[in-house]
């Protein structure tokens, strides 16, 4: 989300709480080969509360990670969330946007809850607004610059160059846009459940209409299976992920109650974006990261809400050889892989 002079393509890389995914991209004249796909797991609190707590160690697995999938590109989109991010949709008067770029940071003041001096920032247009004419939506996003002199940091020690920012619902938008088709007007909710922030983003035709991060996500079940069933957080972990297979009561009940939590949070989100878009409904819903593989989550969402549940495949329309990449194992990764996706396909000097 913020600002270079000329384009080229990055490696699309998302350090999320419990692991590193990397994804890299070839444009073929509008249609994207695959060329490089990735995991490597990170060290237990080596990210806490979106913060990076052990960069030597981060920056070693990506470093790792880069090395062991031959990748030459040396810059990287990442992304950011949760409390490391501000967006606000904002209402200014129309301007050109050269007129905005020069006023932004004096209009965003009012907006962001830290010196406009100690921010990197960045905007949007969004549309013309549906009440006055004579005004517009835009976008505001706004980050910490020592949060950003983190991630610098890291992919520099490395060996890489971060030359994209972007946030993690946006590239989530920009996996689902490529690779699932919705009719024109249709609004829906992208939802993308880590393993330490929940985001949700509704959009119509492309543009966000409302978007959310909640500090809650997949850690959520693994803490409460080691709290409800004594186990270690390594063995909460495995059951999490072989639920389906082991059909443990205890353990099912457990995952049923978290799913309860998650989808409270869910339906205030929607409930608020309803209260506030007049007649404009949410028609469906989008879900993604590893969270979303859960016991019964899809199910009860849909459920709860009323509301058509999918999966996104971020790797639906991409092109890929099937000797080099198994298909069995991205429609496995699928969910996982919507965040590093969507960053692949950033470029350098993209709005």
């Amino acid at each position: 989300m913020f600002f270079f002079k000329k384009k080229k393509e990055v490696v699309g890389i998302d350090i999320g709480s419990s692991s590193i995914k990397l994804v890299q991209l070839k444009d073929n004249k509008g249609s994207y080969q695959l060329l490089n796909v990735g995991i490597i797991e990170l060290p237990p609190e080596a990210i806490v509360d979106n913060s990076l707590m052990d960069s030597a160690s981060i920056a070693e697995k990506v470093k790792n990670l880069a090395s062991s999938l031959g990748v030459k590109v040396k810059d990287v989109a990442c992304s950011i969330s949760g409390n490391s991010v501000i967006i606000r949709k904002i209402v200014l008067p129309t301007m050109p946007q050269e007129e905005l770029e020069d006023q932004i940071s004096w209009e965003a003041e009012q907006y962001i809850p830290f010196d406009i001096n100690d921010v990197n920032m960045d905007f949007q247009i969004l549309s013309a607004d549906s009440i006055d004419p004579s005004k517009m939506n835009v976008l505001l996003v706004a980050s910490k610059k020592d949060i950003i002199n983190d991630y610098i940091a890291v992919f520099s020690e490395a060996g890489l160059h971060l030359s994209v920012v972007d946030v993690d619902s946006f590239s989530v938008q920009n996996a689902f846009e490529i690779n699932h088709d919705t009719e024109s007007g249709e609004i829906v909710a992208l939802i993308n459940l880590g393993a330490s922030v929940m985001n949700i983003n509704v959009v119509k035709d492309g543009i966000t209409l409302f978007t959310r991060d909640v500090q809650m996500g997949g850690n959520l079940y693994t803490e409460e299976i080691q709290k409800q069933l004594g186990m270690s957080g390594q063995d909460s972990e495995k059951c999490k992920v072989l639920a389906n297979e082991t059909q443990n009561k205890p353990l099912l009940e457990v995952l049923v109650k978290v799913n309860e939590t998650i989808i409270q949070e869910i339906r205030r989100s929607l409930d608020f974006y309803n209260s506030t878009a007049s007649d404009e409904r949410i028609t469906g819903i989008y879900i993604s990261g590893g969270g979303s593989k859960v016991y019964k989550l899809i199910e009860m969402i849909s459920e709860k809400t009323g509301l058509t549940v999918n999966t996104i495949n971020p790797f639906a329309k991409l092109k890929f050889n099937e000797k080099d990449f198994d298909p069995e194992y991205l429609q496995e990764i699928g969910p996982l892989m919507a965040v590093p996706v969507g960053l692949a396909l950033r470029r350098i000097g993209d709005k």
